[in-house]
């Protein structure tokens, strides 16, 4: 391949048309030479029918919404449920009862096909399973309720289903078979005793302290509360935040809470904003529960956490080690003794004590003619006689 020369000409329109042809093909993203465009994937979504599910009599829809009995143990009841084919051909029904339960996020739901029910699905009875309803018409199916001689007290819930397969394709183009269901749900008290309670299990409360001791920050308080009795519960819930001395910062609005089953469960997660750093802080869980019935009593149930305001904590922590450290700076230190050789100290002698006994006192000598020093006096009584002769007087 020749080399470019400095008197090698490139024509620019050659280069400018070809950059131009690259920008384009990236925007509109055009595949390359040999490459087919993809396909789209098939449709997963399967096809709708149309059906409905309601309360039923021998000669039609009732009106009610549910299914709402008071049976005692060993009672039987039977009822009809409406099941009408809305689409434009011959559908095939499944009809069945199943048990109802509470989800973790506190809606009502019904088993899956896949499990048997153990409760009130399990005590209802269909002639036959599957039925055939033409287009545009309805079924009113006949079923039997029989309440079991050692049935508990309380609330039993469930659902008369009707559940029609249709055929679907997956996104990879596999065909798979799918029920469609539809229920009315059934709401059964059984006599005797009835128990509502309900209980808050746990609280938690959590808390960012702001570093700003004047400024706020959110609360999150999440509580889980159950159905310990035997009757369906709901009411309404709130949070209540308290300083140190009981000097409430915030409240929250009742919220609504979902309708429980008994020993269904469900947590609450509550936000609670603009609350202080307030030292310690205590979230109070609030609830109000009612069956459907009457009002219960209000249960509460309190947790806490510290707030702690930081700078104003760390303030006069720093202040105080500041005159500390000051004060010791300015106490006297002792002076150390000094190693450095001088002069030796001059030590007096001794003071010499005389021993006991007669002193002895030496007369002055007196200048002729002259009156003896009085400071050389002899003492008296203590004069010595002269050497050689006998004392003054003895003569």
């Amino acid at each position: 391949m020749p080399l470019l020369t400095p008197t090698t000409r490139i024509p620019v329109a050659r280069i400018g048309a070809a950059l131009a042809a690259v920008l384009l093909a990236v925007l509109l993203g055009s595949p390359s030479r040999g490459e087919a465009a993809p396909r789209p994937a098939p449709n997963p979504e399967p096809v709708h029918r149309p059906i409905a599910d309601q309360p039923s009599g021998p000669g039609g829809p009732t009106g009610r919404n549910y299914f709402t009995y008071d049976l005692a143990p060993g009672a039987t009841i039977t009822d009809h449920v409406g099941v009408t084919n809305l689409g434009d051909r011959p559908l095939t029904f499944a009809v069945y009862g199943t048990d109802a339960y509470t989800t973790t996020d506190g809606a009502f739901a019904l088993l899956p096909s896949d499990r048997a029910a153990t409760d009130v699905g399990a005590w209802i009875g269909v002639e036959r399973r599957n039925w055939t309803v033409q287009p545009g018409r309805r079924a009113d199916i006949p079923f039997r309720l029989t309440v079991p001689r050692d049935a508990t007290p309380g609330d039993h819930t469930g659902g008369v289903i009707a559940a029609v397969a249709q055929d679907g394709v997956t996104a990879d183009g596999q065909r798979v078979r799918l029920d469609q269901r539809i229920a009315a749900r059934v709401y059964l008290r059984v006599a005797g005793e009835v128990r509502p309670a309900v209980t808050v299990e746990t609280v938690r409360v959590d808390y960012d302290t702001p570093l700003n001791p004047i400024g706020r920050a959110d609360l999150t308080v999440t509580y889980r509360i159950r159905n310990s009795g035997n009757v369906r519960v709901g009411g309404t819930g709130a949070v209540v935040v308290d300083g140190p001395g009981g000097w409430t910062l915030s409240r929250t609005s009742p919220v609504d809470l979902p309708e429980l089953l008994p020993g269904a469960e469900f947590t609450v997660t509550e936000r609670v904003t603009g609350v202080p750093p307030a030292l310690r802080l205590t979230a109070t869980v609030d609830l109000a529960p009612t069956t459907v019935d009457t009002a219960l009593p209000p249960v509460r149930r309190t947790a806490s956490v510290w707030a702690p305001p930081w700078l104003l904590i760390a303030a006069p922590a720093a202040a105080g080690a500041w005159l500390h450290l000051r004060r010791r700076r300015r106490r006297p230190t002792s002076a150390a003794p000094s190693t450095t050789p001088g002069p030796a100290p001059v030590s007096e002698p001794p003071a010499t004590v005389a021993p006991a006994g007669p002193a002895s006192v030496s007369e002055p000598s007196a200048a002729p003619g002259g009156p003896a020093d009085a400071s050389r006096a002899p003492v008296a009584g203590t004069a010595e006689p002269p050497a050689g002769g006998t004392a003054a007087g003895a003569r």
